[in-house]
Parts: C-alpha cells; sequence; structure tokens
C-alpha cells in the first residue's frame, strides 16, 4: 500500500523495511543532514545508525570505513549540521603550523591537528564533529581556547601522516624533556651488559644527565657530542654545522661517573681508562626512528675524553638532489655510478659528508638484482640490502682481506671505507678492471691530488689510468638561516679578488649571517660543496706520463671542471651561503 501522511494506514512488513516512512526515520543530527540532502537513502540511514550503535564506532568513521559517504560529502554536512566553519587542507602551507602544539597522541590517538594559533585561541582541524575530546584535551593542556575547523577526513590522515613523518625524520617538535626521556630506549641487549650497567651506575641523576645530553644533541642538529674532562672543569660541546659549542658544564665531582655511565651504554670496558677504546650505542627515540652513536674514548691528562658521532641512517635518504650538486655535476655522478666498472673516490677532509656521498650512490644502486658489499672502519650507516663489515685489524680483518672474500662472493658493487695503504688500493683497482664497481675513499685537499696520491702510494700509472672514472672531492658549507640572513655591500675590489667576474658583479645580492632563535649564529644546516672530475682521456695521458697535481688542474680547468672554491662561489650566487663561509672551507 501506498504511505497515507495521516499515518492511519497499514504496510506490509516487506514494504516497511525496503521504504519507511521518513517520520519513523528516528536520526537527528549528521544523519540527518545527510538524509535532507539527497546523500545517503532513507534506507542506509537506519542501517547506518544500527551499525553505529552496534559497534560503538564514531558515525563519521563508520560512513566513511562503509563507503557510505564520500569525505568532501561528510565534511560539508559536518559544517553545516553543527555550525563550524570548513577549510580545504590541500590549500594549507603545512610548514606554518603551531609546532609547539603539535602533541603526538593528540595526532593519532584523537586524530585533531592544530592548525592557526591567534592569541589565546587554537583553531583545530577534526573531521568528526562529535570529537570533544580532542578539542577538551588540548585545551587543558595549553590553556588556550579550543576552536573547530571541519576538514576532509583523508586530507587530514595525509597530513597528519606528514607532520609525524617529519617529527620521525627532524626529530622536533613540543614534547617535553622529561616526557621524552621516560620514553628513550638504549640498546643495551646483552644480559650481562645490562646487569652490569644496574651494578655500576645505579645513579639516575646521572643517567638523565647523559640521556637528555644524547636527545639534546639529536634535536640541535648536532654531529659530535665532546665530553671533556680538566683539572677543575667537566663540559660538553657539541659539533652543530661543522663548529664546536659549548652547550654545558656540569659539576667536576661527575664527570668519573658520567664517563662510566656512557662506557658501560657503550659496552666498553669501564675499569680500562688507560688506552682509548670503541663502541657503539643504539637509542631508540620513538617506534619509527633509532640512532646509532659512535663512542671512542681517549685517556687525557685529568680523566677520560669520550667523543661520540651521532650517526643518522636517515642521512643516507636525503636524495643525491638534497646534497648540493648542481645539475652538471650531478650528472657526472650519475653516470659514473650506472657504469658497471670503474673507479669512484671521493676525497676530503673527515666530517665533510664523504661517507653521505658514498652511500647516496649505493642508495641508488640498491636493487634485488645486485650484490653491494662494503668494507669499513666501522660502518657508519646500517642499509638493508648492502653486505656490511666492519674491518677488525686486531684479528686480521683488513680492508685488503675483506676486499679478497668480496671477490670471491660474486659482488657487483664494493664500497672500501678508505684506501689507506698500496695493498687495498691494488685490490680495489684489480676489482674496477675486472668489471666491479667501486667506490672508496681517500684524504686529500682536491681531486687533482687524489691521483697522485695514489701514484706516490706506488699504485703504477697505467692501472690508475684504467681504472679511475670519477673523482668527487667535497667540503661542507654552513648554510645561511632563512629567516634572519640579509644582504650587505662588500666592496668592488673585494669581489674581484674573491673570484667574481667584472660583468656579474652586481647582478645578486650578497648575504651574511644575523643570528636569530632559529638558528645557531646565523646558519642552519650545511650544503655540499663539490669539484665533481670525471677521468678524461687527456687527464689518463697526463697520469702515464707521471704528471703532478699542477698538471691534472690545468687540464680539469681546460675542461670546464669547477674546483671548490669555484664551486663555492656558486652557493654564494644563489644565496645559500655567506662569502665569510666560503673562505672558512676553499680559501688557501
Amino acid at each position: 500500500m501506498e504511505h497515507n501522511r495521516s499515518g492511519s494506514t497499514t504496510m506490509t512488513q516487506a514494504n516497511t523495511a525496503n521504504n519507511p516512512p521518513t517520520e519513523s526515520i528516528a536520526v537527528t543530527g549528521l544523519l540527518r543532514r545527510l538524509l535532507v540532502e539527497r546523500v545517503i537513502s532513507k534506507t542506509q540511514a537506519i542501517e547506518t545508525q544500527a551499525l553505529t550503535s552496534k559497534t560503538g564506532k564514531p558515525l563519521v568513521q563508520v560512513l566513511l570505513d562503509e563507503s557510505i559517504a564520500t569525505p568532501l560529502q561528510v565534511a560539508r554536512a559536518s559544517a553545516e549540521e553543527f555550525g563550524f566553519p570548513m577549510l580545504d587542507l590541500a590549500a594549507f602551507d603545512a610548514e606554518s603550523l603551531p609546532s609547539d602544539l603539535i602533541d603526538e597522541a593528540l595526532l593519532t590517538k584523537h586524530h585533531a591537528l592544530p592548525l592557526i594559533k591567534r592569541s589565546n585561541v587554537v583553531y583545530v582541524a577534526i573531521a568528526d564533529p562529535m570529537n570533544v575530546v580532542a578539542l577538551d584535551e588540548l585545551k587543558f593542556k595549553t590553556n588556550l581556547t579550543a576552536e573547530a575547523i571541519i576538514v576532509e577526513d583523508d586530507k587530514l590522515h595525509a597530513m597528519i601522516k606528514q607532520v609525524l613523518d617529519n617529527a620521525d625524520n627532524n626529530w622536533s617538535g613540543g614534547a617535553d624533556l622529561e616526557d621524552d626521556l621516560e620514553d628513550l630506549q638504549v640498546g643495551l641487549e646483552d644480559t650481562q651488559v645490562q646487569q652490569s650497567a644496574t651494578a655500576e651506575i645505579d645513579d639516575t641523576p646521572v643517567v638523565r644527565f647523559v640521556n637528555s645530553t644524547l636527545l639534546n644533541a639529536i634535536r640541535r642538529g648536532a654531529s659530535d657530542i665532546h665530553f671533556e674532562i680538566y683539572e677543575k672543569v667537566f663540559r660538553v660541546r657539541f659539533r652543530m654545522d661543522g663548529i664546536l659549542h659549548e652547550v654545558a658544564k656540569a659539576p667536576h665531582s661527575l664527570a668519573q661517573r658520567v664517563i662510566a655511565r656512557v662506557k658501560v651504554m657503550s659496552r666498553m670496558d669501564i675499569s680500562e681508562r688507560r688506552i682509548p677504546q670503541d663502541g657503539r650505542i643504539k637509542l631508540k627515540i620513538s617506534e619509527k626512528r633509532a640512532i646509532d652513536f659512535r663512542v671512542n674514548t681517549c685517556p687525557t691528562l685529568y680523566g677520560e675524553k669520550i667523543v661520540l658521532r651521532i650517526l643518522d641512517p636517515n642521512s643516507a635518504k636525503l636524495g643525491i638532489d638534497a646534497l648540493g650538486y648542481d645539475e652538471e655535476q650531478k650528472k657526472l655522478y650519475l653516470d659514473a655510478l650506472s657504469k658497471p666498472y670503474g673507479m669512484i673516490l671521493v676525497t676530503g677532509p673527515t666530517g665533510s659528508g664523504k661517507t653521505v656521498s658514498l652511500y647516496t650512490g649505493l642508495n641508488i644502486l640498491n636493487t634485488p638484482d645486485r650484490n653491494i658489499s662494503t668494507a669499513e672502519d666501522p660502518a657508519e650507516i646500517n642499509m638493508m640490502g648492502v653486505n656490511q663489515v666492519n674491518v677488525n685489524p686486531k684479528v686480521g680483518l683488513t680492508f685488503a682481506n675483506a676486499l679478497r672474500a668480496f671477490l670471491r662472493q660474486d659482488p657487483d658493487v664494493i664500497m672500501v671505507g678508505e684506501i689507506r695503504d698500496l695493498e687495498t688500493a691494488e685490490i680495489a683497482i684489480k676489482a674496477a678492471q675486472t668489471g666491479h664497481l667501486v667506490l672508496s675513499t681517500l684524504h686529500t685537499n682536491d681531486a687533482p691530488q687524489t691521483l697522485t696520491r695514489l701514484a706516490n702510494m706506488g699504485v703504477p700509472s697505467y692501472n690508475i689510468a684504467s681504472s679511475v672514472s670519477l673523482i668527487i672531492a667535497q667540503r661542507l658549507g654552513r648554510k645561511l638561516c632563512d629567516h634572519c640572513k640579509t644582504t650587505h655591500d662588500v666592496p668592488h675590489d673585494v669581489l674581484l679578488a674573491e673570484g667574481f667576474s667584472e660583468e656579474e658583479i652586481g647582478s645578486f645580492p650578497i648575504y651574511r649571517a644575523v643570528g636569530c632563535d632559529k638558528c645557531t649564529g646565523g646558519y642552519k644546516g650545511r650544503v655540499g660543496i663539490f669539484q665533481v672530475m670525471p677521468i678524461s682521456e687527456e687527464m689518463g695521458r697526463i697520469i702515464m706520463e707521471n704528471g703532478n697535481a699542477l698538471e691534472l688542474a690545468e687540464q680539469a680547468k681546460k675542461e670546464g671542471i669547477k674546483d671548490l672554491r669555484q664551486s663555492g662561489l656558486d652557493k654564494v650566487r644563489a644565496g645559500l651561503t655567506s662569502l665569510e663561509e666560503i673562505n672558512r672551507v676553499t680559501k688557501d
């Protein structure tokens, strides 16, 4: 029977189930709005309401999980029904989020994201208009008024994931240090080591001091931590962007306990203080991220100095574009990596980023069809899919012996941490000549000197010319802080003396460091400065004729290869760094 508006007629049970009267649908709020706007049918409204009651899930979650409505339809209906403003997150810049209000629990547990802070009001993106718990919790934690903004659920998910990924990569956020210290997990997996740690260092203040120092170094982007003991002072320094900064002075009476704590964490012999020791710490700082520390002790006049090198595996995953190569240099590196054999050498002083450059190349080569092996002292970056060996001369596992073993294991790519002697150099060159791609490092000042260094080791000239395909010399320069850098006038004659041409002077601004609360002395982060030199036929001829580094440098200049100084000036032209910084890292 048809429906009678007076409600006096009866209907069959089947007809009632299939087409219930609007008046009999006991739906309110969001479901009613969706029904009125013809987004869902009467039947869907009833079924959705029943499913919500049965599962206990929020209505919005049921609508989206069951594909009853799209995220955009739910957001529009929510904004209309509850009178909240609506925002398209695709047009919102994630960089402008109030980082001091970002809390991982709020993001993951309550699915809410603080978007904008205005005076004492914070506007929070939510997909569920009934998610008042998130607003109440944020209000309680921050003592701010929390106002809701409705957004599409899928876009909210994507932005929350982006924020969490950035937090893992940068280890920056609004969590309190005290909370972070509670969550830290030190990699003391060995039971004996744990018992030793408990017996020797049962000192909570010292434990918390060491943990907070490690965490603070990670947050501030330090590359090294120095614990230094003197006659009356015990200080801590961080190397940030290549420069050491004093960050703390601890009571001198705590020095021995702090040193003992670090040695226990590093699995060293805490009773041995007369000789240097090496160790390693694995620190788990979140579910997704762990940081390794390479630790070395050295006995000094007043006790042991400890230096920790921070090894972040994410640094090898930055990609070649993030390192600082210009387009021509990047092409030369990628071309060399694409060859099935030959040798790629990276050269520069300690701390110049050689390992990151090599591992960036290995990351590109790391595919299931390649067998990659590395010999290092020690392995600084762990990489899945790469067979890594720590050399140990004490037991006879030298670079040369490791290379010999690799050559018996059908390798495609070999990486040698450093060529230090003739034996290692000869085996590496032989591998490069017999169908293997070899990557390694040397300690020289620039690319031409690398070839003469190999010759001085005793490697025959014809072997150098036939095996080496590319040499990369590099330095790391500090990047200017984007928030506070400012232009300044440099005299015309000074710019000419620094290496700029007459024609280009005045065509670009020169920036200098200032300093603000977002950087360290006007600099934040570092950029690579490279000399990328492929070995041409003419260079091979010079090598075969036992030419020196000056002749090779002159030939590189003729071939248009930029030296380190020219590459550094390019970074000044681009506004990435200052002239003072380029002078610090490249001027002879």
